[in-house]
């Protein structure tokens, strides 16, 4: 199949870069295998928050609105599955393979995403999306001010720790992770955040948190600090540049989305060291112009 322009993933930020790159009339190709890193949510009966105009609404429903908004256009396909097998031609186009299908493109942008990997806490996995959380901005007002806890798996449990407070009683579960040097303490003092250092043995109910000694301390919600790794192999196999952030390597891109890698361009969370869905929309927009301009200047 030989297309202008390939899009690897199509959730939020992939949808927004298909979409400029439609508009443009070109042609395009979205590469889909159907895992949106946040259908945990989903699944759990909540929904997204912070994208002006789509607070409160389901973003399995986002995304299907978008898709279909998307497949209006007459210039798009739509092919589910996973690409593999990525490389720059000769000719510097960009070739892969999804399942039994050779796509050859002018243009990649890549919306591969990321997947977590979660604390090893029995009772966490379960709960991820449910009631258990990385972003405050998208799940703290819904906790009702009440009881938060946080289960440290990195260091960055400081960072929540010193921001969760606006959203209510916030507790540290150190859990033998770190220990939080004079200054940290003084920080999270000042903020009102209670540490708790006695060790974590499970999850229970809706967000209780069991610990070593036999105490239950019962949480309206939980959050914690999941390690990301990338939820394709494409970006490597190309030979992309990448990042490694706080919670994990980012593909490395400059102000149009561009990568290392001429004609390959990344948004969303896999191009960035923290993400949302309103963040991914915008920088899916930059890599479809990005892509797009690219052909001509």
């Amino acid at each position: 199949m030989q297309i202008d322009f390939a899009v690897i993933g199509g959730s939020f930020a992939g949808l927004s870069a298909a979409l400029q790159l439609a508009r443009a009339r070109r042609t395009v190709l979205v590469v889909d295998a159907g895992q949106r890193r946040n259908r945990f949510v989903d699944d759990a009966g909540l929904t997204s928050h912070g994208f002006m105009s789509q607070d409160g609404r389901a973003p399995a429903a986002i995304a299907a609105e978008g898709k279909a908004q998307l497949l209006r256009y007459p210039s798009v396909q739509w092919l589910d599955g996973t690409a593999d097998e990525a490389r720059v031609d000769a000719d510097r186009r960009l070739a892969f393979r999804v399942g039994s299908t050779a796509v050859s493109a002018g243009r990649l942008v890549l919306a591969t995403g990321v997947r977590d990997l979660l604390p090893p806490v029995p009772g966490l996995a379960e709960r991820w999306g449910r009631s258990v959380f990385h972003c405050p901005y998208c799940h703290g007002y819904e906790l009702e001010a009440g009881e938060i806890g946080i289960i440290a798996a990195t260091p960055l449990a400081q960072h929540h720790a010193v921001m969760l407070p606006d959203w209510g009683r916030t507790t540290l579960f150190l859990n033998g992770v770190y220990t939080p040097s004079g200054e940290e303490l003084d920080a999270l003092t000042r903020r009102g955040t209670r540490i708790e250092p006695t060790p974590v043995v499970r999850l229970e109910g809706e967000a209780d948190v069991v610990l070593a000694d036999g105490r239950v301390q019962r949480m309206n919600g939980l959050f914690t600090q999941p390690r990301t790794l990338m939820a394709s192999a494409v970006a490597e196999q190309l030979g992309c540049a990448m990042t490694e952030g706080p919670m994990g390597p980012f593909i490395q891109v400059g102000p149009t989305q561009e990568t290392s890698v001429a004609n390959v361009f990344a948004c969303g969370d896999a191009a960035r060291a923290a993400g949302s869905v309103a963040l991914s929309v915008g920088d899916g927009v930059m890599a479809g112009f990005g892509a797009h301009r690219s052909t001509m200047f």
